[in-house]
């Protein structure tokens, strides 16, 4: 399906154009534009993002690293940060371990950290995302040496917007009708129509849909204060 197609039947489904009807070159232009704001919005969504990306960087030493395109971290700048961990780069892969890495999520608590910069060889415990436009910034604390580690980012994958009203539609066949009709909704708004209730029944039932193929809930941790004494660490997952 491409773009122009979809714009055709959400504007069809909202009440807009009849059957046989066919939106006019402004129309299309007009509601394309929405489109692409609707689907920016949804890169806010974890739920509506169907993957997280893996990307890493090999630590220089550096006490930050900015991430976004054609940064330290080459990748379109998120907006967030969904997880990290640091991979010691041994002599041989056998003795390559991954490290977990807190996601601090406020400027307040980083400035809590009293020892930001590189402390002996050892791995960061923190990592601290400064979300500025149009580059963010990755501060990891304490910053690791120079060849240290790889210091490794999840982040998540961006649903691209639409070039033009021609270019298919690159999505997972569920996405479909929650464009349609979540499209349709708008549509309504756009061309002064009432609310329709059962067009926003419809728009919420298939970003349901979306939401449960993509939830990846991550098993529950306890603090270790809270653990029975004869709990131990381990060392082949990092807790305990």
């Amino acid at each position: 399906m491409k773009p122009v197609d979809l714009i055709r039947l959400a504007l069809r489904d909202a009440g807009v154009n009849g059957v046989g009807q066919s939106p006019s070159d402004e129309e299309n232009n007009d509601v394309f534009l929405h489109l692409n704001m609707m689907l920016a919005q949804w890169n806010k969504r974890r739920w509506l993002v169907y993957h997280l990306v893996d990307i890493f960087k090999t630590s220089t030493g550096a006490t930050s690293y900015t991430i976004g395109t054609g940064a330290d971290f080459d990748v379109t700048r998120p907006d967030r940060i969904e997880a990290a961990f640091s991979r010691y780069l041994g002599s041989t892969v056998s003795n390559q371990a991954d490290i977990p890495v807190a996601v601090m999520q406020s400027r307040e608590d980083y400035n809590r950290i009293s020892l930001k910069a590189f402390v002996a060889p050892s791995s960061p415990n923190y990592v601290f995302y400064d979300a500025a436009y149009p580059v963010g910034t990755l501060y990891w604390s304490p910053s690791p040496a120079s060849g240290y580690c790889e210091l490794h980012v999840s982040v998540k994958e961006t649903l691209t917007q639409f070039p033009d009203l021609v270019t298919d539609i690159n999505l997972p066949n569920e996405y479909l009708e929650a464009l349609l009709w979540s499209l349709a909704v708008r549509a309504r708004v756009m061309f002064g129509l009432p609310p329709d209730p059962s067009i926003a029944g419809l728009a919420k039932a298939a970003l349901e849909t979306i939401r449960t193929a993509n939830a990846q809930i991550p098993l529950l941790r306890m603090p270790v204060a809270v653990l029975p004494v004869r709990a131990r660490f381990n060392i082949y997952t990092g807790g305990v």
